[in-house]
């Protein structure tokens, strides 16, 4: 793991994407960019915004080539993290390889995707080794399935990930189903909740930012200040045109939070989790 120590961390960014059109994108994809999003693009939106750190996850349209995300922390191996996207036959060498390259976690995004059974055997010997190198693991899925997925993940004893406020529906209560399981699941002191891509929460913006400023004290009852943990979700795949660095601050800034909260979700947490 890249020693950190000399770095000052000021704000880290738990969850953004770097890529380039001209790579190969997996057949079975949801999204095809039409742009380039570079490292030292990203960078530069850190420093812009007083953000000193940052963690890159693997884009679902690259499958499980990870290549252009370690290439890119071999770049700033001080300042930032990876979540990768991998098979579960991946070997033992070729994930401690990553981690000493930087990766902290392993992504299951399954939006649009057959629900896996983590019960099946395949699987125990993949999160054991995960949980081996202390890594975590990140789900993305509306959040009407993660009570089940979070529920057969608990018993692996490894460090849960919840991406994007758990993709709830914004134009729906609070009492949507799912919801009030999720959080129940975030009192077992395993799951982590990234508050990132408001944006993505089905409404308008005003609904999307209500149902979040309504959300966040519950997940702060849940799954404590300690597990939760701030995303730009640059470069904003699919919100491209409506969605800027700028605008995902703003967003954060209108949540409200106190100067410890705050500290909290940029600072302290995430240093925590992704290993700072």
């Amino acid at each position: 793991m890249p020693d950190t120590r000399s770095e000052s961390i000021v704000g880290i960014d738990a969850h953004a994407h770097v890529f380039n059109r001209t790579l190969n994108l997996v057949a079975a994809r949801r999204y095809t960019p039409g742009y380039d999003a570079p490292l030292g693009e990203y960078l530069k939106h850190l420093q812009a915004h007083g953000l000193s750190h940052g963690v890159l996850v693997q884009p679902s349209f690259l499958g499980t080539d990870n290549s252009y995300l370690l290439a890119a922390l071999q770049q700033a191996p001080a300042r930032l993290r990876g979540v990768v996207v991998v098979e579960p036959q991946i070997s033992r060498a070729a994930l401690h390889e990553m981690a000493r390259l930087g990766v902290v976690g392993v992504r299951l995004n399954l939006m649009g995707k057959v629900l896996p059974d983590f019960r099946e055997e395949g699987w125990k010997d993949f999160f054991g080794h995960l949980a081996e190198l202390g890594w975590h693991v990140e789900l993305h899925r509306h959040v009407e399935d993660l009570p089940l997925l979070l529920g057969q993940l608990i018993p692996f004893g490894i460090k849960l990930v919840v991406d994007h406020f758990g993709r709830p529906d914004a134009r729906l209560s609070i009492d949507q189903p799912g919801f009030a399981e999720m959080l129940e699941l975030g009192l077992s002191e395993q799951v982590w909740m990234k508050v990132s891509g408001i944006y993505r929460l089905g409404g308008t913006d005003r609904q999307n930012l209500e149902f979040a400023r309504n959300a966040l004290p519950l997940m702060e009852q849940s799954f404590g200040i300690q597990r939760l943990v701030w995303g730009s979700d640059w470069p904003h795949t699919q919100h491209e045109d409506s969605v800027s660095f700028g605008r995902v601050i703003e967003q954060l800034d209108a949540l409200g939070c106190s100067t410890p909260f705050a500290r909290a979700l940029l600072v302290d947490s995430p240093r925590a989790l992704f290993g700072f």
